[in-house]
C-alpha cells in the first residue's frame, strides 16, 4: 500500500480549514483512508540516519502526514488528488469535468512512432498541458507524482516510464524511435555536456537512484529514443530526461509523453497526470490531446479521457451491504466519491459515470465498495445472518493441529519455511537425476532461490538446519504444509497435497529416533501394525531412494498403500545443504488418514 506524505500546512491550506490530528484521523477513516504516521522531515532523517544529528540539520521542521493510500487509486498519490477527494467527499465541491481541447487536429502536436521501437518499448501515449501555472508546491507535487507512479504502478519504469518537457523549449512534430546506443548521444539531466548512451550507462551505474533502471534496456540492440523536428532530444527513456526541455517554475506549456511495454498502464499514468494537474491551466480540467501516429499510420488521440457508465442495481446493493437505503440516497452516496449518479426512470436502478480518474472502477461491485465507503463501515447495522449454522473447524485442519501439539511433546520444534525453491533443491541436491515432471514452474522468478513450487517439504527444513548450525545438539525440527504438484485433472492444473516432515540431527543419525515418531503418529491415529503386512494397518519395507544411505531407506506403507519415506540421508545430500552431522527424516501424507 503506497504512502503519501504531505505537509500538514500545505494541506489544510488546500482543504481550507484546520484539523486536529483526531479529526483529521476520522476524515480519513471514513473516506477509506489511513492517517500512518504523523511526523517532520528532521524526524524522518533522524530516523533513517539512526539518530545521526549532524545529517538532519537544515531540514525543515514542518509537520507531514503520512497517509496509507490504497494502490489501486492512483488518483490519490498527489495532494491534488487527495483534496479533491476530499472535498467531494464532505460536499464542498462538485465533482471536475475534464475535456479536451476543441483544436482542429492540424494544429495539435504529433508523435510518430518508428518501426524500431517494437524491440524495446513498443507503447507511447502522449498529452499537453497548456498555460501551467508553477509554483514550488505545484511543482514539487508534480515531480512526487511522477516518483509514486514509476514506484507503484508503473513497477519502477519497467512497465511505464514519464517523461515531462517544457513544450517551449522544442518544436514538433515529435519522434519516438530507437537507435543503437553509440549512435545516441545528448545532454541529459542536470548535466553539462553532452554524453554517448553508453558512455551514459556507464555514468548512472554508479548513481543510486538511476542505477536499478538501467538493466531495462542495457542489454537491448537499440534503445528508445524521443527527439523533436530540430533532432532535440527530450529524452530516453526510461532512463533520464533531457536538459534542454527541463521544466522549471517559469515553464508555462507542458508536453507530457509515456512509453511503455504495457499500453492499458500507459493509458492510465497518462489520465491521472492529466487530471490531477489540469486544474492549474489556463483553462481549468482542460487537457490538450498529442496525435500519435502509429508504425502502420493509423492515427490516435492521446490521451482518450473516457467516461463510461454503469448500471448498477439499487436492491442488490442493499443486499449486499446490509443497507436499506433508497435510490436517491445511494446516488448521493456515489456522488461523495467522485461518481457522478443519476437514479434511472424506473427507479430500481441506477447509472453510475466512472471518471478518467477512477480506472479502479472496473465492475459493479467497486461501485458498491464505494457505496459502503460513503455511507460508513462502522455506520452499517449489525444483524444476524439468515441461516443457522455452527461453526466447526475443517477436519483436515483439526487433525494437523493435534499433530502439531503431540510432535512438539516429542521434543521437535515446528519451522515454516518457503514454499519455493530452486530446481536445484528438489533434484541436484537431493542426488534426484531429473526434476520431476510434476514441478510447477514458476514462469517469470525473480531470484534464482525460487523457481519452482516444492515437491517435498525436506529440502526447507535441512537448509534451517543449515542456517542454526550454531544452535546445540540434537536438532529436531517438524513442518506441517502443503506441496503442490502438477495434475491434470484438477481445474487449475495442480494440486496440493498436505504432508508431515520431521528431521532429527544429531551426532549419530538417530534412525531409531524417526522410527519412533513414526510409531507415535500411527498409535494417535490408531493405526495398528501390520505384522503380516496384510495391507490391514502399516508397516515399513525396504526402498532404495538416492537422497537417502544406501540400506537405510524404508517406505512407510499403510493399508496397502505407500503414504511417505523415511530414512538416514545421503552423506552427499547433507554436503549439498552444507551440513556436517548426520540426519534421519520421515516424510508422509496426511490426507488418507481422514
Amino acid at each position: 500500500m503506497p504512502t503519501v506524505g504531505i505537509k500538514r500546512d500545505i494541506l489544510f491550506k488546500l482543504l481550507g480549514r484546520s484539523y486536529t490530528e483526531d479529526e483529521f484521523n476520522e476524515l480519513c477513516f471514513e473516506f477509506g483512508l489511513e492517517l500512518d504516521e504523523v511526523t517532520t522531515e528532521k524526524q524522518q532523517i533522524l530516523k533513517e540516519q539512526g539518530g545521526d544529528v549532524t545529517r538532519s540539520s537544515g531540514a525543515s521542521d514542518d509537520v507531514i502526514f503520512k497517509i496509507d493510500v490504497p494502490a489501486n487509486r492512483c488518483d490519490l498519490l498527489c495532494v491534488e488528488g487527495l483534496v479533491m477527494g476530499l472535498m467531494v467527499f464532505q460536499g464542498k465541491l462538485s465533482i471536475p469535468r475534464f475535456v479536451k481541447s476543441q483544436l482542429d487536429v492540424a494544429s495539435l502536436q504529433r508523435l510518430i512512432v518508428k518501426p524500431e521501437t517494437a524491440r524495446v518499448r513498443p507503447f507511447v501515449v502522449a498529452a499537453v498541458l497548456r498555460g501551467m501555472k508553477f509554483d514550488e508546491q505545484i511543482y514539487n507535487s508534480f515531480i512526487d507524482l511522477q516518483d509514486k507512479l514509476h514506484q507503484n504502478l508503473c513497477r519502477k519504469r519497467s512497465l511505464v516510464a514519464i517523461g515531462t518537457h517544457d513544450l517551449d523549449t522544442v518544436k514538433g512534430p515529435f519522434y519516438y524511435d530507437a537507435k543503437p546506443p553509440n549512435e545516441i548521444r545528448f545532454q541529459p539531466l542536470n548535466q553539462n555536456k553532452e554524453f554517448f548512451a553508453t558512455e551514459l550507462m556507464e555514468m548512472y551505474s554508479k548513481d543510486s537512484h538511476l542505477k536499478p533502471y538501467l538493466p531495462i534496456i542495457r542489454d537491448e540492440p537499440v534503445y528508445p529514443i524521443i527527439y523533436d523536428s530540430n533532432n532535440v532530444v527530450l529524452s530516453m527513456p526510461p532512463i533520464i530526461n533531457g536538459e534542454h526541455t527541463k521544466i522549471t517554475l517559469k515553464t508555462k506549456n507542458v508536453f507530457i509523453e509515456c512509453t511503455a511495454t504495457d499500453f492499458t498502464k500507459a493509458k492510465i499514468v497518462i489520465d491521472t497526470i492529466v487530471c490531477m494537474f489540469s486544474q492549474y491551466c489556463h483553462k481549468p480540467f482542460v487537457i490538450e490531446p498529442v496525435e500519435i501516429i502509429n508504425v502502420d499510420v493509423s492515427k490516435y488521440l492521446s490521451p482518450e479521457i473516457i467516461y463510461r457508465s454503469e448500471i448498477v442495481d439499487v436492491s442488490e446493493i442493499n443486499r449486499l451491504v446490509g443497507l436499506r437505503e433508497s435510490p436517491r440516497s445511494i446516488a448521493h452516496l456515489l456522488t461523495k466519491m467522485c461518481l457522478k449518479a443519476e437514479v434511472l426512470e424506473s427507479g430500481e436502478k441506477i447509472r453510475v459515470e466512472i471518471p478518467p480518474t477512477r480506472h479502479d472502477v472496473i465492475h459493479a461491485c467497486d461501485v458498491i465498495e464505494d457505496v459502503a465507503i460513503a455511507f460508513g463501515y462502522n455506520n452499517i447495522a449489525k444483524t444476524l445472518p439468515k441461516t443457522a449454522t455452527i461453526a466447526n473447524q475443517f477436519p483436515l485442519n483439526k487433525l494437523c493441529d493435534l499433530l502439531r501439539e503431540q510432535i512438539a511433546q516429542a521434543g521437535y520444534t515446528e519451522v515454516h519455511t518457503f514454499s519455493l525453491c530452486s530446481r536445484d533443491d528438489i533434484s541436484d541436491k537431493l542426488k534426484k537425476v531429473t526434476l520431476s515432471s510434476n514441478v510447477v514452474h514458476i514462469a517469470n522468478p525473480k531470484t534464482l532461490e525460487f523457481q519452482v513450487v516444492r515437491t517435498t517439504l525436506l529440502p526447507g527444513i535441512l537448509k534451517t538446519i543449515s542456517s542454526n548450525k550454531q544452535i546445540a545438539l540434537p536438532l529436531k525440527l517438524f513442518e506441517i504444509s502443503d506441496v503442490v504438484v502438477c495434475d491434470e485433472n484438477t481445474d487449475v492444473g495442480t494440486r496440493n497435497i498436505l504432508r508431515l516432515c520431521a528431521v532429527n540431527c544429531n551426532r549419530t543419525p538417530g534412525f531409531e529416533v524417526i522410527h519412533g515418531l513414526l510409531d507415535r503418529l500411527m498409535q494417535l491415529l490408531r493405526v495398528s501394525f501390520d505384522v503380516r503386512k496384510e495391507g490391514i494397518g502399516y508397516h515399513i519395507r525396504a526402498s532404495d531412494d538416492p537422497t537417502f544411505f544406501l540400506g537405510r531407506c524404508s517406505e512407510v506403507v499403510v493399508n496397502g498403500v505407500s503414504l511417505g519415506k523415511m530414512g538416514v540421508i545421503h552423506p552427499e545430500v547433507l554436503l549439498n545443504f552444507e551440513l556436517t552431522m548426520p540426519c534421519a527424516s520421515l516424510e508422509l501424507d496426511i490426507e488418507p488418514f481422514l
